[in-house]
């Protein structure tokens, strides 16, 4: 396989080159700010979870940023592999600090979590596209932060949120190519944009709740 291969993979990209996607590589400078803001909400409640989450929020940033200027299958990973850590951490500390199950199951459900996506995404693949393999998550914030809302408990609202806000993400990035013609810069941006909104979200439903015990 060519790593170096270039993908052709938006409507805002007309050639090669690093300035192909003008838009769609500046804005993913969104992802920093919710970088910082995670690292914010970390120091403010000593929450290691959450710095984590921030540092990944950051990678996923700089890995989006290499593939939407290199716009190269090797930039293709570094694209979508911190996202999908970024998943299972967070999917992770939902089971254990919000859900209250033990490090081993919340470890156990994350992996588990992630191995049944593929699945899911492939049921709603003619509907969703190559967007298909996001529903999971989408899905998975806003069960669990209905839950959560409904008895009233921490971290619900901030997920039912992300929920809300993914759903319009998601419809953006499978809009892309079918408004194309109408608006040539395309919505994968606005995907970039609000994505970084659901990263914030998510770290607030999760910022302070069990910091203290290491979970």
């Amino acid at each position: 396989m060519d790593w170096n291969g270039f993908i052709d993979g938006y409507c805002e990209r007309l050639a090669p080159g690093l300035l192909g996607e003008p838009v769609n590589a500046v804005t993913n400078l969104a992802f920093f700010v919710a970088a910082a803001y995670g690292v914010r909400l970390a120091r403010r409640h000593g929450d290691r979870g959450v710095l984590v989450l921030a540092g990944i929020a950051a990678v996923i940033g700089t890995g989006s940023l290499l593939f939407h200027t290199a716009a190269t299958r090797w930039a293709l990973l570094a694209d979508v592999i911190p996202i999908a850590v970024f998943i299972a951490v967070a999917f992770g500390l939902v089971l254990r600090r919000l859900l209250g199950f033990s490090p081993l199951v919340a470890a156990v459900g994350a992996a588990l979590f992630m191995a049944a996506s593929p699945a899911v995404g492939a049921l709603v693949a003619p509907l969703v596209g190559s967007g298909s393999g996001y529903v999971a998550p989408l899905l998975a914030m806003a069960v669990i932060g209905a839950g959560l809302a409904l008895r009233h408990r921490p971290g619900g609202g901030p997920l039912l949120c992300a929920a809300a806000v993914f759903a319009v993400s998601l419809t953006l990035r499978t809009l892309d190519e079918p408004l194309c013609s109408a608006f040539p810069l395309g919505t994968h941006g606005g995907w970039h944009v609000l994505n970084a909104v659901v990263l914030a979200l998510v770290m607030r439903a999760l910022g302070g709740r069990g910091a203290a015990r290491g979970g």
